[in-house]
């Protein structure tokens, strides 16, 4: 499951979400969406039981969209409940003002 940038930002202005940052530590510390946290890919994957709650909905990203698709769809197919922004951090960046 996706949603676009738009999308995420109007859900974001509502209501309070679990926000996790699948990239490095260094890249989520030049920037990441306020309140995410940062849970390297590989880590998520290897343990979600440890980081996440089958009753809990989380919206995923990476940089580009691409990882993040990949496990979204890896952790949905595990039974947890995940969507995936598409675009990334990305395109967090292109549309918030400078």
């Amino acid at each position: 499951m996706n949603i676009d940038i738009t999308a995420f930002l109007e859900e974001k202005r509502k209501n309070k979400l679990n926000i996790i940052d699948i990239r490095q530590k260094a890249q989520y510390d030049l920037g990441h969406i306020p309140t995410a946290k940062n849970i390297p890919h590989t880590n998520l994957l290897i343990n979600p039981e440890y980081y996440l709650n089958k009753n809990e909905l989380y919206y995923i990203y990476c940089q580009y969209g691409i990882s993040s698709q990949t496990a979204s769809n890896k952790l949905n197919s595990l039974g947890y409940k995940t969507i995936s922004i598409n675009g990334g951090y990305n395109s967090y960046q292109m549309k918030m003002p400078k």
